[in-house]
């Protein structure tokens, strides 16, 4: 015998599930999770980290930074911004490995520059 479960029949047995754990009060569909913006279409979810970009950038004063032709500057001062770059780096934005990478090799042994 097969069984078919809707996406809605699957939400809902889940939810009883975890109503059943924990105290819980459903809200409907988010928006927004864990600073991730989520964007339904027709037949697909889109995730943005736009906001948590943003904030990230403000945080660290390189808000107003002019674009460059490539996403590491050697010249820049390193900041610690490398831990929230990783995250970012690793969910939505891998044009920034390079960079990230190359940051990432003075965590180990940093010295006054860094």
């Amino acid at each position: 015998m097969l069984i078919f479960c809707t996406c809605d029949n699957i939400i809902f047995k889940t939810k009883l599930f975890l109503g059943s754990k924990f105290e819980m009060k459903d809200m409907g569909k988010t928006s927004v999770l864990l600073g991730i913006k989520i964007i339904r279409k027709r037949d697909s979810i889109l995730l943005c980290q736009e906001q948590y970009t943003k904030k990230l950038l403000k945080k660290f004063d390189y808000y107003d930074f002019k674009l460059v032709s490539t996403p590491y500057d050697a010249n820049s001062k390193l900041k610690k911004i490398i831990g929230s770059l990783l995250h970012l780096m690793n969910f939505s934005k891998p044009d920034i490995t390079y960079a990230v990478g190359r940051l990432s090799r003075n965590t180990q042994c940093p010295s006054q520059d860094h």
